[in-house]
């Protein structure tokens, strides 16, 4: 589902790794839209989702674009950007999250960058180039285009894609107001960097059988690099927003009959109302809440169908803004 890195080293585990400052505005210029391929299509994209480039101090970078048909220009929409986990790519990510169907029935705009060479740079080492930078600019290259609300600009992802809405929370909080990451914590590294300019909402979803990401910390598959725990991912941020300390928290419904459950945790009267919420799914793997069983279970671990990922992301960014 999520690119070659799946066949090529599943065996092993780390196939399901899924998952300066200054950027003059003269640097960054769009390009017109274009449908997806065929192929593009059938890896995941839909036919309404838009291809675009954006040049970031001369490199060429690439997103799709989804804009619901009610979009009017007096009415400015949020955007929500989706990082794709690691080897996959933007076109994989329309269908895998529903998000696009999410997008036309509440009104937001939806984008999904594509990595170089597949890969994020969150910290870990698993790639040199400015994603900070092309995020700016990206976001830059839709307000350009479409009338879009600035203090409603939010990021999610899974895996390498998660990791990566960790690192923007830290370094682009003066753009985004919240971020979602599934089976990702925060990257090692990035403690020691992360000093974000002002509180901002997180959300975390985690399987506690994760195989790839593990709940408690460590190294991330076969050497790609080390997270902290979702304990102390939780307890950065909880210091960071200054939200309450202990949670309120919940056991949601049990309808799966996989043998998961969820455990919801909310960390709430934050600084400018920077909560903080836990999804914890006892039992689930390195997966997308409601979505597919993308690989094996024993490659991957099981995914939880009690919640839908994309729901409660959207439910999540929606009471929240910059």
């Amino acid at each position: 589902m999520f690119g070659r890195l799946f066949s090529v080293v599943s065996a092993v585990l780390s196939a399901a790794l899924v998952w300066s400052a200054f950027l003059p505005s003269l640097n960054c210029q769009g390009s017109n839209q274009t449908q997806p391929t065929r192929r593009e299509q059938r890896k995941g994209a839909n036919p309404d989702d838009r291809k675009h480039q954006v040049s970031v101090a001369g490199v060429t970078r690439n997103y799709l674009l989804y804009v619901p048909h009610s979009y009017q220009k007096s009415s400015p929409l949020p955007l929500l950007l989706v990082f794709h986990g690691g080897a996959g790519h933007d076109y994989n990510m329309p269908r895998f999250t529903g998000f696009d169907e999410i997008a036309e029935a509440k009104g937001f705009a939806v984008a999904y960058p594509d990595g170089v060479d597949g890969h994020w740079n969150d910290g870990r080492g698993l790639s040199s180039a400015d994603d900070v930078g092309f995020v700016r600019a990206l976001i830059d290259d839709v307000k350009h285009s479409y009338s879009i609300d600035p203090a409603r600009v939010y990021a999610s992802g899974i895996s390498n894609g998660g990791f990566f809405s960790q690192k923007l929370a830290c370094d682009l909080a003066d753009e985004i107001a919240a971020v979602a990451s599934v089976a990702a914590t925060m990257p090692e590294p990035l403690m020691a960097t992360c000093h974000p300019a002002r509180p901002i909402s997180v959300m975390f979803i985690q399987g506690t059988k994760d195989p790839i990401v593990k709940i408690d910390g460590g190294v991330v598959g076969p050497g790609h690099g080390r997270n902290i725990s979702l304990a102390d991912s939780v307890h950065f941020w909880v210091e960071h927003n200054q939200t309450s300390a202990k949670p309120q928290s919940s056991e949601l419904p049990r309808h799966d009959t996989n043998g998961t459950s969820v455990r919801r945790d909310v960390y709430a009267a934050g600084k400018q109302g920077g909560d903080v919420i836990v999804y914890t799914i006892s039992g689930g793997g390195h997966t997308w809440p409601g979505g597919q069983q993308y690989l094996p279970v024993l490659i991957v671990g099981k995914v939880n169908h009690d919640i839908n990922a994309s729901q409660v992301i959207w439910e999540f960014f929606s009471q929240h803004k910059r």
